[in-house]
């Protein structure tokens, strides 16, 4: 069984687990006893210890080899990578890009990976008006809004003002059924998210979450 288990190591845990059985000489034997039980465990049986070992094994770790490791143009924040397209295409086209680089389009679901965003997004306008796709449409049925991974939007959670999302339809009648952040001028500090003709060709935000 041990035999297959060291097989089956990833880069980081071979290392991990061999500087706790050396710290095990001097720290206390029940500590590194219980960390043992719940590592060989995880192992056996991943699914009767999910979120048991530390978070620094899987953010750190993990999403540093798998994410950032010769990709400089990926970036990380939290547990999730980010890439900043400045290429233009259509949102369709950008979610796809994505997908083939192993993520998604962008899905936002806190504060501080709003307010991280804004921050990066100051950075790489380049002129007015310039807009990022996120991963959020209502192509599906109108004002039903679900991420690129299927998911629902958080109602509470939606950056919208000036009207929007106003499925203006006056230059395409088939509406606005794709959403942007990231307005130079007339959004109150990049707080705002837009929803836009989709074929549109804009910058996009790309996305890999590794660990839940």
């Amino acid at each position: 069984m041990f035999s297959s288990l060291s097989q089956s190591l990833g880069p980081f845990e071979a290392p991990v687990l061999l500087f706790y059985f050396i710290t095990s000489l001097w720290i206390s034997p029940l500590v590194s006893a219980t960390f043992l039980l719940i590592f060989f465990t995880n192992r056996m049986f991943p699914t009767l210890t999910e979120g048991l070992l530390p978070n620094s094994l899987c953010s750190d770790l993990y999403i540093d080899e798998m994410c950032l490791n010769n990709r400089p143009e990926w970036e990380r924040y939290q547990r999730k990578c980010y890439k900043f397209n400045t290429r233009k295409s259509s949102w369709t086209e950008s979610r796809d890009s994505c997908r083939d680089q192993g993520g998604d389009l962008v899905k936002i679901d806190s504060i501080y990976e709003q307010i991280f965003l804004e921050i990066r997004l100051r950075e790489l306008m380049e002129e007015k008006e310039d807009k990022f796709w996120i991963g959020l449409t209502d192509s599906k049925k109108e004002g039903r809004w679900l991420w690129a991974d299927g998911s629902p939007l958080d109602e509470s959670f939606y950056f919208s003002c000036f009207c929007e999302p106003d499925d203006w339809k006056k230059k395409n009648t088939a509406g606005e059924d794709c959403v942007r952040m990231g307005e130079k001028e007339g959004a109150d500090d990049l707080k705002c998210w837009f929803d836009k003709f989709c074929d549109v060709p804009h910058k996009s935000i790309c996305e890999k979450s590794f660990c839940k």
